[in-house]
């Protein structure tokens, strides 16, 4: 069975509970959208990201009250760099949506979401202390996987296959 091709006009996808909720907010906060394979991903403007996560985990109709995971893609040699992943569930509604900001690689940051969900912690140390992008706000960012003196984001892919020496 063929796959359906994406969809990514914002105005086709208006009836997700998720983005009418942010389009009636502030439709500027929403940079673009994409509907594949029953998932739909929301690219956030990336100063909105906390106001976002309260919008959601607060709306009536389908509250995104579970973050399931924080992650981060560097897009490397590109601008902007880096994309900073939310994955949240709507435990009431069985419903999934993914948000997305965009971060230039000179100087990654973003402000935390630990005040919306506090499951985001752990998850936001373990990208700044593999990538490198700081959460301002956070309560305790420093290296959960690393040692507290290792040089460099193991993850990012500019960063030497055999560390620095």
């Amino acid at each position: 069975m063929p796959l359906a091709p994406p969809i990514t006009d914002i105005e086709q996808l208006k009836s997700h509970p998720a983005l009418a909720c942010l389009v009636a907010w502030n439709a500027a906060a929403v940079q673009a959208v994409k509907f594949d394979r029953e998932e739909l991903t929301i690219w956030i403007e990336k100063d909105a990201i906390r106001e976002v996560g309260a919008i959601l985990r607060d709306f009536p109709d389908c509250p995104f009250n579970y973050l399931c995971d924080v992650t981060c893609v560097d897009w490397y040699p590109s601008e902007p760099r880096f994309e900073v992943v939310y994955h949240l569930l709507s435990i009431s509604q069985k419903e999934r949506v993914r948000l997305k900001a965009r971060l230039q690689g000179s100087s990654p940051a973003l402000e935390s979401v630990t005040s919306v969900w506090p499951a985001a912690n752990h998850y936001e140390r373990e990208v700044f202390d593999l990538f490198g992008v700081r959460f301002t706000g956070h309560p305790n960012l420093r290296r959960i996987m690393m040692p507290d003196d290792w040089e460099g984001h193991p993850l990012r892919k500019d960063y030497p296959v055999e560390g620095y020496r």
